[in-house]
């Protein structure tokens, strides 16, 4: 059977993504190293406390020879948009959980509104990764 294991998100800055899915989001680190033989590369994954089969990695934007600057800027663009990936959080009160978050610093772009699958608000991290906060209501919620 195949499984997600990790998703990546590209972001600006390793420290203050790890400061901000910690401490604001409440998740955990999974792992962080750093690896000489690999230029200094570093590996930073962090996952939701009580959740351990699904990480999510805070990948650093690499320059060359990966990835030239043209495709970097691309990228920055895209994150600047909040258009360069979406991660879809779920919780059972959506409106309690917008309220804790927005007393640990976390700006939301979207309050909670009714949708007709629950009720969804939306919010940024540091480097404009686009994050949904959702509450599934009636059959959804049963999947």
């Amino acid at each position: 059977m195949i499984r997600i294991a990790t998703a990546q998100l590209w972001v600006h800055d390793q420290d203050e993504a790890l400061a901000f899915y910690t401490q604001k989001l409440g998740f955990e680190v999974r792992v962080d190293v750093t690896m000489p033989e690999m230029g200094n590369f570093r590996w930073v994954t962090v996952g939701p406390a009580g959740q351990p089969d699904i990480d999510i990695v805070l990948m650093a934007i690499p320059g060359a020879p990966m990835i030239d600057e043209q495709t970097g800027r691309q990228i920055r663009d895209l994150m600047a948009k909040g258009l360069a990936g979406t991660v879809f959080l779920t919780t059972e009160d959506c409106r309690a959980s917008y309220e804790e978050l927005r007393a640990r610093g976390v700006e939301f772009t979207e309050a909670p509104e009714e949708r007709p699958y629950g009720i969804d608000s939306g919010f940024r991290d540091p480097s404009g990764n686009s994050l949904r906060l959702t509450q599934i209501v009636g059959d959804l919620a049963a999947l």
